[in-house]
C-alpha cells in the first residue's frame, strides 16, 4: 500500500495553462526519488514474463517541459528495490527449470545410448539373411560348376558306394512290397470266390439228396481253403508291414542324414574353391583379411563335413545290422506260411503265426478296443 501511494503521488503532475509544469510538484517528486537510481527510457514493448514485468515497473521521472505544446517529453524509468527482488527470484526459477530440463534430456539421452547397444531383432534377421544369401550363392555356383564339369568335388569312394547300394536296395524292397500287396489282393479275391463256391456246393447238397455227400465234401474243402487263406493273408500282411517299416522309417531316416551329409559336402567344396581362388590372387593389405576370413569359414565347413561323414558311416553300419535281422525273420515267416498253405498243412500254418505273435483279424469281426490291444 505504501508503494502504491508513493507511485500515485509521484505520478500526479500538474501542468499550467501555457504547458509548464508546476514546480512545487516537481520538488516533491525529486525528494521521493533516490538520487543513486539509474534512469532509462520506457520501451513500447510489453511482455508477460516476470523479467519484462520487473523491468517495466518503476517510477517515472519527468523534468520541466521546454518544448512546444504538441511535443511530449521523454519519460524515464527508475527500477524499484521490490522489482529487483522479483527479477532475481524469476531468474533463479528459470535457472532451476533449465537444470531440470537438462537432467531430463540427459536421462533420455542415456536411455537411447543403452538402446543402441542392444541389437534389434530386425538387424539380426537381416544379418542371417545376408549370411544365408552368401552361402546359397556359393553352393549354387559349386553345384553348377560340378554339373558343367568345371569344378572339383570331394569324394569318399567307400562311403559313396555304400550309399549307392542302400538306394538300390530301397528301390528293390519297394518293388517286393508292391508285389506282395498284389499277391494279397489276388489272394483275397480267390478267398472270396472259394467262399462263394463252398456256399453253392452246400446249397446243392441240400437240394440233391443223392449227391449230398459229394457236394458236402467239396463245400468243406473250399471253406477250409478260404480259412487257410485268411491265415496266409495275415502272415503276408505282417511281412509287408515289417518290410515297409524298414523302408519308410529306418532306411528313410538314414537317407535324410545322407542328404544332410551331401549338403555339407557341397558347402565344404564351395568354401574350398573360394579359398583356392583367393590364394591364387595377389596378396596385399586388401586381400589378406579376406583370405583370413575365408580360411576360418573353410575350417568351420571342413569340421562340419567330417562330422556328418562320420555320422553317416555309423548310421549305415547300424542300418545294415538291423536290416539283416528284420529281413531274416520276415523271410522265414513268408516261406513257412506259403509252404504250409500250399501243402495243406493247417497246423503248420497256424504254428507259424503263433511263432511270430501274429493275431488274425476275423472277417466281419469288431475292431478290438484299446485296452485289448495293449
Amino acid at each position: 500500500m505504501a508503494e502504491e501511494a508513493h507511485r500515485s503521488q509521484a505520478a500526479q503532475i500538474s501542468v499550467t495553462r501555457n504547458g509548464e509544469a508546476d514546480k512545487s510538484n516537481e520538488e516533491v517528486f525529486h525528494r521521493d526519488v533516490p538520487h543513486n537510481a539509474s534512469s532509462g527510457p520506457i520501451t513500447s514493448q510489453s511482455h508477460n514474463s516476470p523479467e519484462n514485468y520487473a523491468m517495466n515497473e518503476g517510477v517515472v521521472q519527468v523534468g520541466p517541459y521546454t518544448g512546444s505544446p504538441f511535443q511530449a517529453t521523454t519519460p524515464k524509468v527508475v527500477p524499484s528495490p521490490a522489482a529487483a527482488s522479483r527479477l532475481a527470484r524469476s531468474i533463479s526459477d528459470s535457472q532451476v527449470e533449465t537444470q531440470k530440463g537438462a537432467s531430463r534430456e540427459q536421462q533420455m539421452g542415456g536411455a537411447v545410448v543403452l538402446a543402441d547397444d542392444i541389437k534389434s531383432p530386425a538387424i539380426e534377421k537381416l544379418e542371417l539373411v545376408r549370411k544365408w544369401s552368401i552361402s546359397t550363392y556359393k553352393c549354387t555356383k559349386q553345384i553348377l560348376s560340378e554339373k558343367l564339369g568345371r569344378g572339383s568335388r570331394t569324394v569318399d569312394l567307400e562311403l559313396e558306394a555304400q550309399i549307392e547300394i542302400l538306394r538300390e536296395n530301397k528301390r528293390k524292397y519297394e518293388h517286393v512290397i508292391k508285389l506282395a500287396q498284389t499277391l494279397c489282393t489276388q489272394l483275397a479275391q480267390m478267398m472270396q470266390t472259394q467262399r462263394q463256391l463252398g456256399d453253392a456246393f452246400a446249397d446243392l447238397g441240400l437240394k440233391t439228396p443223392e449227391l449230398h455227400e459229394e457236394f458236402g465234401y467239396n463245400a468243406e474243402t473250399q471253406k477250409l481253403l478260404a480259412k487257410n487263406g485268411e491265415t496266409l493273408l495275415g502272415a503276408i500282411n505282417f511281412f509287408i508291414s515289417s518290410v515297409k517299416t524298414l523302408v519308410d522309417k529306418t532306411i528313410e531316416d538314414t537317407l535324410i542324414n545322407i542328404k544332410q551329409y551331401e549338403a555339407a559336402r557341397i558347402e565344404y567344396d564351395a568354401y574350398r574353391t573360394d579359398l583356392e581362388e583367393l590364394n591364387l590372387g595377389p596378396r596385399d593389405a586388401t586381400t589378406l583379411p579376406k583370405i583370413e576370413l575365408s580360411q576360418q569359414q573353410f575350417q568351420i565347413q571342413r569340421e562340419k563335413y567330417e562330422r556328418m561323414r562320420n555320422d553317416v558311416s555309423v548310421k549305415l553300419k547300424f542300418l545294415e545290422e538291423n536290416k539283416v535281422k528284420v529281413l531274416h525273420n520276415q523271410l522265414i515267416l513268408f516261406h513257412n506260411a506259403i509252404a504250409a498253405y500250399f501243402a495243406g498243412n493247417q497246423q503248420q500254418l497256424e504254428q507259424t503265426l503263433k511263432q511270430f505273435h501274429i493275431k488274425l483279424k476275423l472277417p466281419g469281426g469288431e475292431t478290438p478296443s484299446w485296452l485289448e490291444e495293449h
